[in-house]
């Protein structure tokens, strides 16, 4: 799946196996990502605590302005499908 038309934001740690396996089966699928670091990148720390009720839980997804915390594979695939039928159909998502 090409997905360089959407923005797709991996915010992760180092040592997380939950994002290890994330990222994996992402990468898997042809998934593009810019990845942050929370420990290392203070902005992304306070996005992922802004969205996941002030804990720094990863990963934290964001595809297209849509947020996922802790999100399964399928999850952002379809996350990404909704986002690209909408840039399509020239709606927001």
């Amino acid at each position: 799946m090409t997905t360089h038309e959407t923005q797709i934001t991996f915010y992760w740690r180092p040592g997380c196996g939950f994002c290890m396996a994330l990222e994996r089966q992402l990468q898997v699928a042809g998934v593009e990502m810019m990845f942050r670091n929370i420990w290392e990148d203070p902005d992304a720390a306070a996005f992922v605590r802004n969205c996941a009720a002030g804990n720094e839980i990863v990963p934290t997804v964001e595809v297209g302005g849509a947020v996922m915390v802790n999100p399964t594979s399928d999850e952002v695939m379809s996350a990404i499908a909704t986002h690209q039928a909408a840039q399509l159909s020239g709606e927001t998502s």
